[in-house]
């Protein structure tokens, strides 16, 4: 009896590991897989295929194809129907931002609906639809004859000078895990009696409406200048950081195809500016001559954004949030 007990308890100690691991083995087989986690950034360049160009104009394109890299052709300028919303575009959860990829290098503004991304679908459905109000948002802002928001020109002779004259352009974007970004690369802009290169590169963070522009220059040159645009509807503001090395240009108040209200900021180094001053179309910030890569943020608060700023106070505070991150060494 003893020898049978002893058997009868090993085989049940046996058999009960044996269920202990199948039902861990079930637990493990039943568990459902991770959702994959939103993007909340994004770039993309995108343009027609199938066509051909008739003097400076694409025609016949068949459809849009999304490319890492372009060399732009000679041909376009304004207009030409070649690349979708005209330039690269770059969004984060908050804000889209689209660059005129032509002689007017402007950058243009796409108040969101939504936290989506949504850069995929703009222009798709038309090659200016997105000039009007969509379940995503739309184009906002009025550019004109400006610089638009946050992009580079040469100040000479007291007028902005944008890249009429360029040997060759190229744009690379790319999308990684914390932020997306806009690389382009102008060789042989002359301006006045300077010929240079020049690197401008857009990168944007999650949760962030601020673009960080990043400008590599190949000599030190005087008038290198970024604005933003001139509306009389607006109040202009500025301000310092606490230590003295963070400075803004903004202005606030209706100044969209809406119409409606939006906030429009320019945040730079005071030690790598050498004024600000009034153009003919821009607020400016005119940079002293370098040649060693340097960068400032532009950013864009729309009202109808989900969680938008809807008055001036509120978007007065937000800049002194913005002015505080950076005078601790944080970025925007």
């Amino acid at each position: 009896m003893k020898q049978k007990f002893i058997i009868l308890v090993v085989l049940i100690g046996f058999g009960a590991c044996q269920t202990q691991e199948t039902k861990e083995q079930e637990t493990v087989a039943e568990a459902p897989a991770a959702e994959p986690v939103p993007s909340k950034t994004y770039a993309e360049l995108s343009h027609y295929t199938g066509g051909s160009w008739n003097d400076r104009v694409y025609e016949g394109g068949e459809r849009f194809v999304n490319v890492d890299f372009l060399r732009v052709p000679d041909e376009v300028t304004d207009h030409s129907y070649y690349i979708r919303y005209e330039g690269p575009g770059w969004e984060s959860n908050l804000v889209g931002y689209r660059l005129y990829l032509d002689w007017r290098n402007a950058t243009d503004i796409f108040g969101k609906l939504t936290t989506d991304m949504v850069l995929d679908e703009v222009g798709q459905d038309g090659y200016d639809s997105y000039h009007e109000p969509s379940e995503w948002g739309m184009d906002i802002l009025k550019v004109g004859s400006s610089l638009g928001i946050g992009s580079v020109g040469r100040l000479v002779n007291d007028e902005v000078m944008h890249f009429e004259q360029v040997d060759s352009t190229t744009a690379e974007v790319n999308n990684a895990a914390d932020q997306s970004s806009v690389t382009v690369n102008y060789y042989g802009w002359k301006t006045g009696d300077v010929s240079m290169d020049l690197t401008s590169e857009y990168s944007i963070k999650p949760d962030s409406r601020a673009t960080k522009h990043r400008l590599t220059p190949s000599m030190e040159v005087e008038g290198l200048s970024t604005g933003i645009v001139r509306h009389d509807s607006t109040e202009f503001l500025s301000g310092t950081s606490e230590n003295g090395e963070w400075a803004y240009i903004a202005t606030y108040g209706v100044q969209t195809l809406v119409p409606d209200k939006l906030g429009m900021a320019i945040f730079y180094k005071t030690s790598e500016a050498a004024e600000t001053m009034e153009g003919e179309f821009d607020h400016l910030v005119v940079f002293r001559p370098m040649s060693e890569p340097f960068y400032f943020y532009f950013l864009g608060a729309w009202e109808q954004e989900p969680g938008g700023i809807k008055d001036l106070e509120g978007f007065q505070a937000y800049l002194s949030e913005q002015l505080q991150l950076l005078n601790e060494g944080e970025a925007i």
